[in-house]
């Protein structure tokens, strides 16, 4: 998919994407291109991942700060995932429609400057707004909304923008952007003490005496390892269709209860499951959140290769050999 002159720039390099893309690249037997990475503490990564850090360059830098950014390096790609996912960080509605929407301006104008020929943006399924329940599973041509009105829908409705932007600037300057909708995923860089349930799962089913459910566990997900996850963005990098999105993740549904039922059942077959049965938030619109990926597939041949099994045993594993179950 690469030759030898080309030179990727990644954004988000620290975070989830980054390190699942890291670990890929860490053991592709193929040809592996020049990596940068654009961190705003590249030396915190380098010190607590070293073995990861060393497959890429670093920059220093800030996507909100386009002016800091050096103009003395050509990127051919692009992929932009800088975005704080994680509930429970110190910004606020605003700031994190601010960082999503104007990073991704910043990193376009920044790719028009470099003469990137491709582009590839880390969106969202929360594009698509509420899933109804006769669609079993989302895809592209859904043209659905999250309320505007809402704020605790900031970050979908900044990937709205974020997407545009990107529509604008393949029109404008000719810029072959790609757009991949990311839905859930997996794997042992997910961080067992946010709001992602599965990881929470495999915390509690490792370290607690019960594993606890928030919720009334009925919300239906999916689960993409983030070993599919890596092997899928770089796929779409380098051959989706410009001026397209692809959902990202996987096509098998299941509730949170039974979520919990099968990590217990893999990891711990004793614990009990406690499910707390607390309403959704106000302004969750996510009961159902699964993904067509019939697209991917049809265009790119793309499939899951890894089980959820097989995924929620690779996350246990990998973080008893890392001594964090203690």
């Amino acid at each position: 998919m690469f030759d030898k002159n080309d030179h990727i720039l990644i954004t988000g390099g620290t975070g989830f994407f980054g390190k699942a893309l890291l670990r890929h690249f860490q053991t592709y037997t193929q040809f592996v291109p020049q990596i940068t990475i654009l961190s705003r503490n590249p030396q915190k990564f380098i010190d607590r991942y070293p073995s990861l850090a060393k497959k890429a360059d670093w920059i220093r830098g800030d996507i909100l700060e386009l002016q800091n950014l050096p103009r003395n390096i050509e990127f051919s790609h692009i992929l932009h995932a800088a975005t704080d996912s994680t509930l429970g960080t110190s910004m606020n509605s605003i700031e994190r429609y601010d960082q999503i929407v104007n990073g991704t301006r910043n990193i376009l104008e920044y790719a028009t400057w470099t003469g990137v020929k491709r582009f590839l943006l880390t969106s969202s399924g929360g594009v698509y707004g509420s899933q109804p329940d006769h669609i079993k599973l989302l895809p592209e041509e859904y043209f659905g909304i999250p309320d505007p009105l809402i704020s605790d829908h900031a970050y979908s409705m900044a990937k709205r923008c974020a997407e545009h932007l990107c529509a604008l600037y393949k029109d404008e300057h000719g810029l072959n952007t790609v757009i991949a909708r990311c839905f859930a995923f997996a794997g042992p860089d997910l961080p067992w003490d946010a709001h992602f349930a599965i990881g929470n799962f495999v915390r509690d089913a490792i370290n607690s005496p019960t594993i606890k459910v928030t919720g009334d566990g009925t919300a239906i997900r999916s689960y993409m390892d983030q070993r599919d996850l890596a092997n899928w963005l770089i796929t779409m990098l380098c051959m989706g269709h410009s001026g397209e999105a692809y959902n990202v993740g996987s096509d098998f549904g299941l509730t949170i209860a039974n979520l919990a039922e099968t990590v217990r059942d893999l990891i711990a077959p004793d614990k009990e499951i406690i499910i707390s049965e607390t309403p959704m938030p106000s302004g969750n619109f996510r009961n159902r959140y699964v993904p067509s990926i019939a697209k991917a597939y049809s265009q790119h041949g793309l499939i899951t290769n890894f089980t959820l099994e097989e995924t929620i045993m690779n996350m246990a594993t990998s973080k008893i050999a890392q001594g964090e179950h203690h």
